[in-house]
């Protein structure tokens, strides 16, 4: 199944204008609190696919009867970029699990590039609800190791994929891969440059939230 935020009316549009802005962008920390806020959106919205079992809560005057949910919630996020959206998520799903993973673009001097995966810290994922986080999904290389690598760690109960913006090839390459996989995302665009960024996209994600590195 697949969630795409921008075709309806809602406030998490406005995070992900100003995500785009380039104007709004020299300003790194409202890039953040963009990708923070949107990931909220997103946990509000994941959070409906939940199991729910009616509870009784004691209050001051009596018992109320609420639906809690069960699932046991393992944030993953890829590094470094998908900081800011991980905490969004995180302020609603403030009882999860929490998994990291460094997978980063070698690029060589023909242009092309390959993925490496550098480290990964996660719990056992048997049986939990993963919600894998990665604010670009471009050519879909990075989330489709980086899923591969998870799973020798215990089968989930269900996936989430959550994105701010993606690339209809690397949208297509996981669905094809990964149809076990809910995909989650901002807004979904139609091209790849030949360095295989987004256009029109929104930049790279990384340094506009946390400054610009040194090349290779």
């Amino acid at each position: 199944m697949v969630h795409i935020l921008s075709n309806s009316k809602s406030i998490a549009n406005h995070f992900l204008a100003e995500l785009r802005n380039v104007d709004v962008q020299n300003d790194r920390m409202r890039f953040r609190r963009n990708l923070e806020r949107l990931g909220e959106v997103f946990a509000y919205e994941i959070s409906k696919t939940f199991d729910y079992t009616e509870t009784d809560v004691e209050t001051p005057l009596g018992t109320a009867k609420m639906n809690l949910s069960n699932d046991h919630v393992v944030l993953a996020t890829i590094l470094r970029a998908g900081l800011p959206l991980h905490q969004g998520l995180l302020n609603y799903f403030d009882k999860a699990s929490n998994a990291f993973i460094s997978a980063y673009r070698q690029h060589h001097k023909d242009g092309t590039f390959e993925i490496n995966l550098g480290y990964v810290s996660c719990p056992n994922l048997e049986g939990k609800t993963l919600i894998l986080v990665d604010p670009m999904l471009a050519t879909g290389a990075s989330m489709n190791i980086t899923l591969n690598e998870l799973y020798k760690l215990g089968k989930p109960k269900k996936v989430h994929i959550v994105t701010a913006v993606a690339a209809a090839a690397g949208f297509n390459y996981i669905k094809r891969l990964h149809p076990e996989a809910e995909i989650w995302m901002g807004a979904l665009d139609e091209e790849l440059t030949a360095r295989s960024y987004i256009v029109p996209g929104l930049g790279d994600a990384g340094d506009l939230a946390f400054g610009g590195k040194m090349q290779e």
